[in-house]
């Protein structure tokens, strides 16, 4: 009888912790001596892979297609690496965030299985996520002002367009549009 309220309580701190989290990672992110340009791209693109790893194991247990497990599996290994070729491109003294996740993504998958997670997984992370990664990549790569910052987001961005590109392919064979 009383576990609902012991579960509300629990999802309530946990909703909590996301929150502290998704704030404390700004406010790393903004705290570093970095220009505008540079910082906005920091936390762009350390959210864009945390996220991605995040929802890619929400795949490995919520898909039951094996074409999706597969570029989830392949997303979670290359995104890992873009994460820590960013953490070691930044310069000494300047944070990169770390677990800062779109939580609205993931709150919007986790409730979702087979079919029904496969489409918005591919819609919000696949698709969706890759167009804004490589935008910010992209951004980063012509007019960054932190030398290593731009040229790890210049050796990155062929990746993240072949990721788009990957998930492109992969909604067309599901019959799976962006809109």
């Amino acid at each position: 009888m009383k576990r609902a309220p012991i579960a509300a309580a629990l999802l309530a701190l946990s909703a909590a912790g996301v929150t502290f989290a998704q704030t404390q990672a700004a406010s790393t992110t903004a705290g570093n001596d970095l220009p505008s340009p540079d910082k906005e791209f920091v936390q762009a693109a350390s959210m864009s892979s945390s996220t991605e790893i995040d929802a890619s194991k929400l795949a490995a247990k919520q898909s039951q297609d094996a074409d999706v497990k597969s570029f989830a599996h392949h997303m979670e290994m290359d995104h890992t690496k873009l994460a820590i070729s960013l953490k070691m491109a930044a310069p000494h003294g300047v944070a990169v965030p770390k677990d800062n996740s779109d939580m609205a993504v993931l709150d919007a998958l986790s409730g979702l299985h087979g079919k029904a997670f496969d489409t918005a997984y591919l819609k919000q992370v696949g698709l969706d996520g890759h167009e804004k990664a490589v935008a910010a990549f992209q951004t980063e790569a012509d007019g960054g002002q932190n030398a290593d910052l731009k040229k790890a987001a210049q050796k990155a961005l062929p990746t993240i367009k072949q990721h788009l590109k990957m998930a492109q392919q992969l909604a067309a064979n599901k019959g799976i549009t962006a809109q």
